[in-house]
């Protein structure tokens, strides 16, 4: 039975979003909590998460989200990721003061909104553009 609900879900793209996002998110903050604990500082560790997530999140994303796997996609791909590094940036270095400096937990908090504002740009600017036919 549960095996059923799951491939009934998997039919709506939000459910695929919410189960991939998941995956690279726990990717993504992976990454960037390693890196802090390896001692860099914020903002290079956001960078490098970030570029390793890009091509990571590119390919799950494109196939089981979008269900677009068009590699040509990776420019628009790149520019989401690039506005999403600086709001990310930005976000943790608001929240680090509420938390008073604990970068894992201002890292977790900025992953939210981001995390949102990614799939918004990713599914009317990258993947499904004109209602799933891209621009040639």
């Amino acid at each position: 039975m549960p095996k059923r609900i799951v491939k009934h879900f998997w039919n709506y793209k939000f459910f695929r979003f919410l189960i991939i996002g998941v995956i690279n998110t726990v990717f993504g903050y992976g990454v960037f909590a390693f890196l802090i604990y390896i001692g860099l500082h914020y903002t290079l560790a956001v960078l490098l998460g970030t570029i390793m997530g890009i091509l990571f999140n590119f390919k799950t994303l494109g196939k089981f989200v979008f269900r677009n796997c068009k590699n040509r996609l990776i420019f628009r791909f790149v520019t989401v990721y690039f506005v999403t590094y600086w709001l990310n940036v930005f976000l943790i270095s608001v929240f680090k003061d509420i938390v008073e400096g604990n970068m894992y937990f201002a890292g977790f908090l900025a992953t939210i909104p981001v995390s949102v504002l990614a799939f918004l740009l990713n599914k009317y600017f990258v993947f499904d553009l004109n209602n799933g036919k891209e621009y040639d």
